[in-house]
C-alpha cells in the first residue's frame, strides 16, 4: 500500500473529463492509456516481481473455470507462480500479483496513472495496484470488488461482462453486507446469459472503470493477457463500506435494516453514530477496529 498522494507528470492516461465527472462510480466507461510495451509488463520483469512479493500477495489457479465458482473449490494446476507465468500461453491459468505498489517502480507507475484524475477526485486515497497475467480463454469468475478501479489492458484482449449493482435480482443487500463483513468476493451469477449486463471488449491501450461493487466476470481473448489494475478509495466508498457493515451487524441481531441508499437521513444517522463511537474509542485509547482491505 502507498499512502503518498499521486504525483503529477506527463499523462499516461487520457479520458473525457465531462464523461468522467458524469459516470465515475456510477457507470462503467472506457479510457485510453500508454502502457502497451512498457518494460514493467514484460513477462521476465513480472516473474522478478513475483519473487519479491510475500506469498499471500500472489494468487494463481486454473483459468478453465465456470462463471460461478466457490473459492473453496478453485482448481489448481500444480505449477508454481513462476512456472505459471513462464508457461502462461498453454497452461490455461490465471494469476494476479497483489499490492505491487510495494515495489518502487510499480508504485511510481501507479501514481503516474492516477495523477490526471486527482483534480476530479480530490479525496482519493489508499492507492493499490495489481498485475494480472492470464492464459488465452481463461475466465475470472463472477465477483465484486470494494475499490474504485481502472483496469488497464496492456497486452492481449479481455471481454468484461458488467452487471448493474442496483438490481436485487443480481446482487442482494445481504450479499453486499456479507461481502463488506469479510465474505469472499466471488458470488453466484444468476444471469450467466448476460441479459441484464453490458459487454466491453478491452484491447491494448484501453482501460475500463469499475464502479465500487459493480458485479462482473471476465473472459480472456485468444492471446496471453497482461493487465494493470489501479485502485483507490474515496470518502464515499469508505462511508458505503461502513454502512453495509453496520447493516450486517444489525441483521445478525435479528433486525431488518433499511437498505443502504434508500433513506439518506437514516444512513446519516447510522454513519454519525458509528463515527461518534469510533471517536470515543480513540479518546479512551481503545484499539480501533481494523478496516477491511485487500483485493
Amino acid at each position: 500500500m502507498t499512502t503518498a498522494p499521486p504525483r503529477f507528470t506527463e499523462a499516461l492516461v487520457d479520458f473525457d473529463t465531462r464523461l468522467f465527472r458524469e459516470k465515475f462510480d456510477r457507470e462503467p466507461f472506457l479510457i485510453q492509456h500508454r502502457l502497451p510495451g512498457h518494460p514493467l509488463f514484460e513477462l521476465e520483469r513480472i516473474m522478478e516481481l513475483t519473487r519479491s512479493l510475500p506469498a499471500d500477495r500472489v494468487e494463481y489457479n486454473a483459468g478453465d473455470v465456470p462463471i460461478t465458482l466457490d473459492p473453496k473449490v478453485t482448481p489448481r494446476t500444480g505449477l508454481s507462480a513462476e512456472e505459471t507465468i513462464r508457461r502462461i500461453e498453454e497452461c490455461r491459468s490465471w494469476l494476479v500479483l497483489k499490492n505491487v505498489e510495494s515495489d518502487p517502480e510499480y508504485s511510481a507507475l501507479l501514481r503516474d496513472c492516477l495523477s490526471p484524475m486527482q483534480s476530479i477526485i480530490p479525496d482519493m486515497h489508499y492507492f493499490e495496484a495489481f498485475v494480472f497475467v492470464s492464459s488465452p480463454g481463461s475466465i475470472t469468475p463472477f465477483h465484486i470488488d470494494p475499490e474504485c478501479n481502472f483496469l488497464l489492458q496492456v497486452r492481449g484482449s479481455k471481454f468484461v461482462r458488467m452487471y448493474p449493482r442496483d438490481n436485487a435480482a443480481i446482487l442482494t443487500e445481504q450479499e453486499l453486507e456479507r461481502f463488506y463483513a469479510g465474505a469472499s468476493r466471488n458470488l453466484t451469477c444468476r444471469d450467466e446469459e448476460g441479459t441484464t449486463s453490458r459487454l466491453f471488449e478491452l484491447l491494448p491501450g484501453q482501460g475500463l472503470h469499475f464502479p465500487v461493487t459493480m458485479p462482473h466476470w471476465v473472459k480472456n481473448g485468444p492471446e496471453v493477457s497482461v493487465s494493470f489494475s489501479v485502485t483507490f478509495r474515496t470518502s464515499a466508498s469508505d462511508r458505503r463500506e461502513i454502512l453495509y457493515r453496520i447493516n450486517h451487524h444489525l441483521r445478525r441481531t435479528g433486525l431488518a435494516p433499511r437498505p443502504v441508499g434508500q433513506s439518506p437521513w437514516i444512513d446519516q444517522m447510522k454513519f454519525t453514530s458509528f463515527d461518534t463511537i469510533r471517536r470515543v474509542r480513540r479518546l479512551l485509547g481503545s484499539k480501533p477496529e481494523p478496516d477491511r482491505r485487500g483485493y
